[in-house]
């Protein structure tokens, strides 16, 4: 998969989990690759660097996933936002698909669920 041209934004307090996304985006060329550790830091990001795709974690300090992707999307109603947690409830799932998030995924970091992520942003999107 090559993903030339593709801005990321990762958004994690774990930096394992970051360094894990990021290594993958690497390899699959990833021409720019945004890290964040903090839902606040997640809006900052997104308004000044316009991701294409945004991973956001949904327990974080400052700021959690669900209050920043409602900031995001109140900014952008077009963000393109996917979700991760460990602590996965249906709560958490209803209150992120409902704040705008395209899709919910479950950690711990799965290749194939990312690829197949990334490839609906592609398709929706029209891209690479």
């Amino acid at each position: 998969m090559n993903l030339n041209g593709l801005k990321v934004l990762i958004c994690d307090d774990s930096i394992l989990f970051r360094k894990q996304m990021k290594d993958f985006f690497t390899a699959n060329e990833c021409s720019s690759i945004l890290e964040v550790a903090s839902g606040q830091e997640a809006i900052d990001a997104y308004k000044e660097h316009q991701p294409d795709i945004v991973f956001l974690d949904i327990i974080m300090p400052n700021k959690t996933g669900i209050e920043a992707i409602n900031e995001i999307m109140h900014y952008d109603p077009m963000a393109y936002i996917i979700m991760f947690s460990s602590v996965g409830t249906q709560q958490y799932l209803k209150d992120a698909i409902f704040a705008g998030a395209h899709d919910f995924l479950q950690k711990p970091f799965d290749t194939c669920t990312v690829v197949n992520v990334i490839e609906k942003y592609l398709s929706v999107k029209g891209g690479n």
